[in-house]
């Protein structure tokens, strides 16, 4: 598999582009330090790809939240993500989980999408949590916001010795309706034959030739897709700075400050002179 990378591909003879990610050691990377239960990673996995594919929709430099809330065991889970393709990605947990399904662990809730461009104004999508699948949400998203048909695959296998996972998108092109819609139709029926098994693992050249072969498709070239935290102690130390003297005094009497981040759960550590250090620079 071409693990961690975007591809982007356009039908030449219909009104559709797609879009395909692959997903391995970004996922390990990003689940390393968690103690997440097995249906949370997958969920978490799942909601990764789903941003990579909706980030590369975007023609903009800037970024991306996509963020699920809810009333079940999993209060809320956040993926980050940037059009360079880099991604973190946090879960918030309220209850023990006793369920595996997209609604056991959700519950009601509701799909926020968060864009921020480095120019321009931001823009934030939400809608009400629709089936019982993120792809089923995802694609209520698309409808509503874009009023473009979309159909999303999202699949994962979360090993012990490595997690994977992948997403597969076809969109109609903002032209011709009526002809793009026949053009979708006659796609989605030939997509809706992929397999987990083939998404994991055939490369991207193989499995477009293996669903399309009768279609004339161009395959643009590959963007890799990484987890960066982008955390550290310069930026602890400037949050630290933002509480202000009397909080910094506060913890200098305790002795430490601990902050640990919740997205790589990377701890640093602030000893009494380092937290009399950054009072002096203030």
């Amino acid at each position: 598999m071409n693990s961690d990378h975007l591809f982007r591909f356009l039908f030449q003879n219909r009104n559709v582009r797609g879009e395909l990610v692959q997903l391995a050691g970004s996922l390990d990377q990003m689940l390393l330090h968690h103690d997440y239960p097995q249906p949370v990673k997958q969920l978490l996995a799942e909601l990764v790809a789903a941003t990579s594919l909706l980030t590369a929709t975007l023609k903009l430099d800037g970024d991306i939240a996509v963020q699920i809330q809810g009333d079940g065991p999993v209060r809320f889970a956040a993926v980050n993500g940037t059009n360079q393709q880099q991604f973190r990605a946090v879960v918030r947990m309220q209850a023990e989980i006793s369920g595996s399904s997209f609604r056991e662990l959700i519950g009601e809730g509701y799909l926020l999408v968060t864009i921020t461009p480095k120019q321009g104004e931001r823009y934030q999508g939400i809608i009400p949590l629709s089936g019982d699948s993120l792809t089923s949400t995802l694609e209520a998203y698309f409808a509503q916001s874009e009023q473009l048909p979309t159909r999303l695959y999202l699949y994962t296998d979360m090993q012990p010795q490595q997690c994977r996972a992948a997403g597969f998108m076809l969109q109609v092109l903002p032209v011709d309706q009526q002809k793009a819609k026949a053009d979708f139709d006659d796609l989605v029926i030939l997509s809706d034959t992929l397999t987990q098994d083939e998404i994991l693992n055939l490369p991207a050249e193989q499995l477009l030739y293996r669903l399309f072969h009768q279609e004339e498709v161009e395959l643009f070239p590959a963007q890799p897709v990484s987890f960066v935290c982008g955390c550290s102690k310069d930026k602890c130390a400037s949050a630290i700075v933002s509480l202000g003297r009397e909080v910094i005094n506060e913890h200098i009497a305790e002795g430490k400050l601990d902050i640990s981040c919740e997205y790589c759960n990377t701890s640093y550590h602030f000893s009494p002179d380092d937290l009399n250090a950054l009072l002096q620079k203030m």
